[in-house]
């Protein structure tokens, strides 16, 4: 047994954070479930790394130009049919696992992220051109994003909500998905949603202005603020999903909306390289993982129960930050805007690059 494995009897699914066309194509996708992976997910800057930087996408680019189509729709049917590709490796993984794994996500143009309703149409549009019952559409938290995770949940869609970067926020998510979830009618079974909770980015930000604060009590504290946080944000999740409210839903067939560790790479190369997966186990949980990382974590992982045996740890470790001058609050403000800035210029350079080799087939 491997310790992709080891994961999964823990009560964790290793998801992979990452996509190319030649892993579909050439079964590198299919071994990745064959040793553990149950499930994948994508985001506009992993699509422009994966079409700008192979040839492998050429072909039905041009032919789609040559079609007349705009190169943003033809951007979109790339992504789709990759989506598509890699939802038939799932599938199996989602059967076997009775619908709770097996899924894959593609996310929503990151510029409607402060747009209701366009996130509302987006998410509708792309979830019935798909069509599959293991996609997951991935909507923004942000402010704006939430009304939107309510109604499409309400409509029995499955959601992905992602760039969550608090635990106040992580609970307004879990709030629109319980009160989406109180809005249908009859059997629940068939509604997943994760909760897509970013770690690495964390530490970065934090670290930054622990470095700024420069105290031997700040410097102290590096490396320290994303994992006690994700840990704070699962004991959050184990408080909502428990009581009446949720016994109600549940006996109606609903899942619990997991925990998704993202951002999950190691971004201090003097931080081991499997710290956010290391620390981060525990039942009912996801952890999506760019490639390099589940492979140093198949080498040298430590697959053991960790989530919640140090809360004591966990809350001294946040009441710290707050003393010596770390605003949690400012963090995740700042961390949500960077990340969606982030997604949309991916996009944006996408199109450009796009835009760019459609005229040069003129």
């Amino acid at each position: 047994m491997n310790n992709l494995q080891r994961l999964v009897e823990l009560g964790q699914s290793p998801w992979l954070d990452n996509l190319r066309r030649d892993w579909i194509s050439d079964g590198r996708l299919a071994q990745w479930t064959e040793m553990g992976i149950r499930g994948l997910t994508s985001n506009p800057s992993i699509f422009q790394k994966a079409i700008a930087g192979s040839d492998s996408y050429d072909a039905q680019f041009r032919n789609l130009i040559a079609g007349g189509m705009p190169v943003e729709d033809a951007y979109w049917e790339l992504v789709l049919s990759d989506i598509g590709g890699a939802l038939e490796v799932m599938r199996p993984v989602h059967d076997a696992t009775g619908g709770t794994d097996g899924f894959v996500s593609v996310e929503v143009d990151p510029s409607l992220a402060d747009d209701t309703a366009a996130t509302i149409a987006a998410a509708r549009s792309l979830h019935q051109r798909i069509g599959a019952p293991n996609v997951m559409i991935k909507i923004p938290g942000t402010e704006a994003g939430l009304p939107a995770v309510r109604q499409m949940i309400s409509e029995s869609r499955s959601i992905n909500v992602t760039l969550i970067f608090s635990v106040d926020r992580h609970r307004e998510v879990m709030e629109a998905y319980l009160s989406g979830l109180e809005e249908v009618e009859g059997d629940l079974s068939h509604i997943h949603s994760v909760a897509s909770f970013f770690v690495s980015r964390v530490d970065t930000e934090v670290d930054r202005r622990l470095e700024e604060i420069g105290t031997p009590e700040a410097l102290a504290l590096r490396g320290r603020a994303a994992v006690a946080q994700a840990r704070d944000a699962y004991a959050a999740f184990i408080e909502v999903f428990s009581g009446e409210r949720w016994q109600a839903l549940a006996r109606r067939g609903a899942h619990m909306q997991r925990p998704l560790w993202a951002s999950t790479s190691t971004k201090n190369p003097s931080y081991p390289d499997t710290l956010y997966v290391d620390r981060l186990i525990g039942p009912y949980t996801v952890n999506t993982m760019p490639d390099q990382t589940i492979e140093a974590f198949l080498d040298h992982g430590h697959p053991a129960r960790s989530i919640d045996t140090e809360p004591v740890d966990t809350a001294e470790v946040l009441r710290s930050l707050s003393g010596v001058g770390v605003d949690m609050a400012d963090v995740a403000a700042v961390l949500e805007r960077q990340g969606v800035a982030s997604f949309v210029k991916s996009f944006e350079d996408l199109i450009d690059t796009l835009t760019a080799k459609a005229e040069s087939f003129s």
